[in-house]
């Protein structure tokens, strides 16, 4: 139930428009599929194990999740952030411009929710499509990426053993935690 009130939450976020090229709502629900199933893991595994043993959901199931939705619908789907927990989610030029964006429209007052970017790019000799969608930090994310002063000994711990580098606290509810971000070759 919690899976597809979520679903329903980002489509209505983005209606499509006549404006928007007909590949962009192709791309909306591809990022769209994969943060609602990895949210409902994440309640579940902090249900069970509390929020030490959801960092392994985000750490292993999340990548698991993208690759396979990747499989299925033949976009390449990561998740990326400014301030990055794990090395692989650094993001390249395109998806750092559009995280800067995203931090400048929301400090502006746009809700982070809401923000997306999208286009059509030249990589070398191919065209491809490229979309991001911010991810806004809910309420329960800050038990692992909320004031490092406040999270728990066993999730500090836990994150230290994972990701010694890790840059990815300090948040509170509603800040851009990063982005759902996909490419596609034309």
């Amino acid at each position: 139930m919690r899976r597809y009130l979520m679903a329903a939450l980002f489509a209505a976020a983005f209606p499509a428009t006549a404006a928007d090229p007909a590949w962009v709502g192709e791309a909306r629900g591809v990022a769209g599929s994969v943060p609602p199933k990895l949210l409902a893991m994440l309640v579940d595994e902090i249900a069970k194990g509390g929020p030490e043993s959801a960092i392994a959901v985000c750490s292993e199931k999340a990548p698991q999740m993208a690759k396979a939705a990747s499989e299925a619908t033949g976009w390449s789907i990561r998740r990326v952030s400014l301030r990055n927990r794990n090395p692989k989610a650094t993001p390249d030029a395109w998806e750092r411009a559009a995280l800067e964006d995203f931090d400048r429209r929301a400090a502006a007052g746009e809700a982070p929710p809401t923000l997306e970017k999208f286009e059509l790019v030249r990589e070398g000799d191919r065209s491809v499509y490229r979309y991001m969608k911010a991810l806004p930090v809910q309420e329960l994310c800050v038990a692992c990426h909320g004031p490092a002063d406040r999270l728990s000994p066993a999730v500090t711990k836990e994150l230290k053993a994972k990701y010694p580098d890790d840059k990815a606290t300090g948040y509170t509810p509603g800040q851009i935690r990063g982005a759902v971000t996909i490419r596609k070759p034309v």
